[in-house]
């Protein structure tokens, strides 16, 4: 066993199922489990004045995140080794320092922070753009699993790809590669009906086979479903997600950690994703997919 996956706790049913999540993971990669959680008033976007009176229970607060969080592992996957973790500070720049030795971050899609009503948290989304390894946004966990891996992709997507074959190889899943291709912006045609807007898409899809055959021969185990279609990627995503037990996409987020930016793709699939979704940075693919 060499490395570890981390997963952030802040107490939340999110952050539950990311223990669960982490946790299965954890065992398919045979790597340990490694449970943080960040304590302080900024973590709960708590005002300083309150700071003094709510201080001692916040320590016992994190105390029982933190073991709430080994338990629920140790049910799930009773030999995996686990250790916790008790950090101090803002949320985001201590999980993403907690991340430059982890496999794989995982977080649930929202906490209970003041900026979490939505589908995913400010610290999902940051940590999403930024972080040096893969991570991972738990939504609701499917209730079986569905055997299948989706990729969004096009010709720069090489960091999406490796993580997503190398998943799909070790879980014996297929992989449903998919790429959406934007016709003109200003277009009358049709596709089946004008054979100009059939020539580009032909070869936009035969770019798209070109793109996912250096792949094919590095994993020939792996079954690959081709979904090439004219339209938006968010859209096409996303739709596959309904039959997925992972999505993956890619992120050429840049800028400091505060600007917590993120593709337009990544993050309206984070958004509409019926499944998990790994977001995979170029920097963080050879990381995420080596274990």
């Amino acid at each position: 066993m060499n490395g570890h996956i981390t997963v952030g706790v802040d107490g939340s049913p999110a952050a539950s199922n990311a223990v669960r999540w982490a946790a299965d993971e954890a065992v398919r990669r045979d790597l340990a489990l490694r449970i943080v959680h960040v304590a302080g008033v900024y973590a709960y976007d708590i005002p300083l004045r309150q700071a003094v009176a709510v201080y001692e229970s916040l320590e016992d607060y994190s105390a029982s995140v933190l073991r709430e969080a080994e338990a629920l592992a140790r049910r799930r996957q009773p030999f995996l080794p686990v250790d916790t973790v008790l950090r101090k500070g803002v949320v985001a720049e201590v999980l993403r320092a907690e991340a430059e030795d982890a496999v794989a971050l995982v977080l649930g899609s929202r906490g209970y922070g003041r900026f979490s009503r939505g589908r995913i948290g400010s610290v999902s989304a940051a940590l999403a753009g930024h972080a040096p390894c893969p991570v991972v946004v738990v939504h609701d966990l499917p209730v079986r699993e569905r055997g299948e891996i989706a990729v969004g992709f096009d010709e720069c997507s090489a960091a999406a790809l490796r993580f997503a074959f190398a998943e799909a190889d070790r879980r014996g899943a297929r992989l449903r590669a998919v790429h959406a291709w934007q016709p003109p912006a200003i277009s009358p045609f049709v596709l089946g009906a004008d054979p100009i807007f059939d020539e580009l898409f032909e070869a936009a899809r035969h770019r798209a086979v070109l793109v996912l055959q250096r792949w094919r021969d590095r994993h020939p185990r792996v079954r690959v479903i081709e979904q090439i279609v004219p339209g938006g990627a968010v859209e096409a995503i996303c739709r596959a997600s309904a039959a997925a037990d992972l999505v993956v996409v890619g992120s050429r987020g840049r800028g400091p950690l505060s600007s917590a930016l993120l593709g337009s793709v990544s993050r309206g699939v984070l958004h509409g994703s019926r499944c998990p979704v790994a977001v995979v940075r170029p920097m963080a693919a050879a990381i995420g997919s080596a274990a």
